[in-house]
């Protein structure tokens, strides 16, 4: 029977024997993070992955992200940590459906958020993530841009760059627009001390109340970096805890109890042990045609960004 850190010290010694590179988004468990050779947000892990010398691949987050992780490295062996971890955002839209909205918007840009699928990402002209959507929109020539699929990042995007006409289409991630204005509200009369820092996949209604909007990893710096000792954290609840361990003199608070990702949460650290073994998650492969077509969109976005 193993413990928590028995089980640690485990993987640790076979993802050094096995050649194995963890890579644990920032919405995995602590305990997940101890083991991990590299965390952060999904483009950030993507990036890694290219540089790192190990063959394979492990991916601890949902499907989208081990995806994007494959046409990096087209190379190299990446697997998912678990085989259901999907993203209902990714899902949103088809590459059939786009096409019929292409119609609608005859000489739009298309830019996909990096929550999408590779089959998605084959139609789409340009590829941003929450902390590189400003500066990549606000350099794209045309002025007129659809934005898929997040409309609440779409947005807040929209009221930055006034100059540009962003068209939404409604979706989103159900996890960040579960958080209600109401409970912003209530987490400022609760905690009036604390610095209120939301993720741009909120409500309007909710980041137009906060101190800071960025992305998950913008969030954990500034949380850091900040003199203020309280904070109301508005994006995954796993962001609290993991702020909590890296800042123990500051306190943090979840603004809503409901803003948790299931399918971020399916991946066990048992798991990571068997996928190490060789005896759990799934191998990521990609057709060539699509790997090519859909790293276009994302070196759009490197050369922009």
């Amino acid at each position: 029977m193993y413990t928590t850190k028995t089980l640690q010290d485990e993987i640790l010694r076979l993802k050094k024997e096995n050649d194995i590179c963890i890579l644990a988004h920032a919405y995995q468990s602590h305990e997940i993070w101890e083991v991990a050779d590299y965390i952060g947000d999904s483009y950030g892990l993507s990036l890694e992955a290219a540089k790192a010398s190990q063959k394979t691949i492990l991916l601890c987050g949902v499907r989208f992200m081990a995806e994007t992780v494959k046409i990096l490295s087209p190379q190299k062996k990446v697997l998912l940590s678990h085989p259901m971890a999907g993203c209902p955002m990714a899902e949103q839209i088809t590459a059939a459906r786009l096409a019929e909205l292409k119609k609608d918007y005859p000489g739009y840009t298309v830019a996909a958020y990096i929550n999408t699928t590779a089959e998605l990402k084959t139609v789409c002209d340009v590829c941003v993530t929450s902390s590189s959507a400003l500066k990549i929109i606000s350099s794209l020539k045309n002025p007129d841009i659809l934005f898929i699929p997040d409309c609440n990042l779409g947005a807040w995007i929209s009221k930055k760059v006034p100059e540009k006409n962003i068209q939404l289409i409604k979706g989103g991630c159900p996890a960040h627009t579960g958080i209600s204005a109401k409970e912003a509200e209530q987490a400022r009369a609760l905690y009036p001390d604390a610095k209120l820092l939301v993720h741009p996949e909120c409500l309007p209604e909710v980041t137009s109340q906060a101190d800071y909007v960025g992305s998950t990893t913008g969030i954990m710096d500034y949380a850091k970096q900040s003199p203020d000792q309280q904070f109301i954290i508005g994006t995954e609840n796993s962001i609290v805890q993991h702020l909590q361990y890296a800042c123990p003199d500051k306190q943090f608070y979840a603004l809503s109890k409901e803003c948790i990702c299931s399918n971020m949460k399916l991946t066990t650290l048992m798991d990571v042990y068997h996928c190490i073994c060789s005896n759990g998650g799934e191998e990521i492969n990609l057709a060539d045609d699509v790997m090519q077509k859909a790293r276009r969109c994302i070196d759009t976005m490197l050369s922009l960004g």
